[in-house]
């Protein structure tokens, strides 16, 4: 987003725009990939596929010079992560006991944000090097960090083929289909409050573009989304250990409204320190959800669907990521335009979604049986 909005001069609507057709696109072709692979009963080579995908794209930003070209390169980007994220999770699912189920899948987010997390310190050294004070990200500067992405990115890859097996599966008799025909009606509900939820969940390019509207330098950004990652992976795995302990229904409910307080921070932060701490608070929602939610499907699906359900999952939450970054952007984007709005409404927004959410899931789904 800073290079969108420092560099190419694109203004929030469209980056919101851009952010949300990407994320849409990953979702809807997530659902098709889960699909396949509960079809195939198979998931390593679909997840490496879209592995590869993704590091493909990667370089073409070095030649990036419009926001339609970004948007190209975004969207392969997330085709990739649309063919890798469904399968990739159902064999997480497939090769670990229930009762370690949670365990497993916050180490699987620990270690991806751990992995976020070191990127960004190396990101980070390379801006304060580069910058040489600049108050805005400079092309060089960010051609450059694209360039050291490229490695792990390949070597993520490589470690993927060599070490992940499938898991057989056993035949059942029946294909799968391509529709939530077949899913018990706890998964059906949990799906709709997600939706309700995501629709104020924008994308964090607006969190990124209130802490430089708040006057935050890019070196602090980067150390505040550092700081964000290293909660987030610390919380990850013992989040999801609680969660084979006491439910993961409960975790969810809290994690959702750690979000809405959070965003409702956002929207009334008056300082750039009072981002930088709100921030760094935005990893306990994601380390208390994001596990813990691939976790709880899998709790509420037969193992042969697991595949199609996190497709499901992956496209409600692209249903709604389009017209949530959208949104996002005219509600910033309307100060001018419709008067009372600008870049505390998205955050209001958000921060009344999600608490609903966490109300409905709180109510309206009874705990499943453990």
């Amino acid at each position: 987003p800073l290079f969108l909005a420092n560099v190419l001069g694109v203004r929030t609507n469209i980056i919101g725009l851009i952010e949300g057709l990407a994320e849409t696109t990953a979702s809807l072709l997530k659902l098709f990939s889960g699909w396949l692979s509960d079809r195939l009963r198979s998931r390593k080579w679909i997840t490496v596929a879209g592995y590869s995908l993704s590091a493909f794209a990667k370089p073409f930003l070095l030649i990036a010079n419009s926001w339609g070209a970004v948007l190209a390169v975004r969207l392969t980007d997330r085709v990739g992560k649309g063919i890798r994220n469904s399968p990739r999770d159902a064999l997480i699912a497939d090769s670990i006991d229930e009762t370690q189920r949670g365990l497993a899948f916050g180490l699987h987010r620990a270690g991806d944000t751990a992995g976020a997390a070191l990127g960004l310190f190396i990101a980070l050294i390379v801006v304060t090097l580069s910058q040489r004070g600049r108050a805005t990200l400079s092309s060089n500067t960010f051609y450059l960090l694209v360039a050291i992405s490229v490695i792990p990115a390949v070597l993520g890859v490589l470690a993927l083929i060599v070490g992940a097996k499938d898991v057989p599966l056993k035949p059942d008799g029946k294909l799968p289909k391509l529709s939530l025909a077949g899913f018990d009606n706890r998964f059906k509900f949990f799906l709709l409050v997600v939706l309700i939820f995501t629709f104020g969940n924008s994308s964090d390019a607006f969190l990124v573009l209130r802490a430089q509207e708040r006057g935050m330098s890019v070196s602090t950004i980067m150390a505040m989304i550092l700081s964000f990652n290293i909660l987030y992976a610390l919380l990850s795995g013992p989040a999801g250990r609680l969660s084979d302990r006491l439910g993961r229904q409960q975790l969810i409910i809290t994690g959702w409204a750690v979000y809405g307080l959070v965003y409702l921070g956002f929207a009334l932060a008056g300082a750039g320190w009072q981002v930088f701490g709100l921030y760094i608070l935005y990893g306990a929602y994601y380390g208390l959800t994001e596990g813990v939610s691939k976790a709880f499907i899998a709790d509420l699906v037969a193992p042969e669907q697991r595949g199609t359900a996190y497709g499901l999952y992956n496209a409600i939450v692209g249903v709604a990521a389009l017209p949530a970054s959208f949104i996002a952007g005219l509600l910033w984007q309307g100060a001018g335009s419709f008067g009372g709005f600008g870049p505390h409404a998205p955050f209001l927004f958000g921060a009344i979604l999600a608490l609903a959410a966490s109300v409905m899931l709180g109510v309206g789904l009874r705990p499943a049986r453990r």
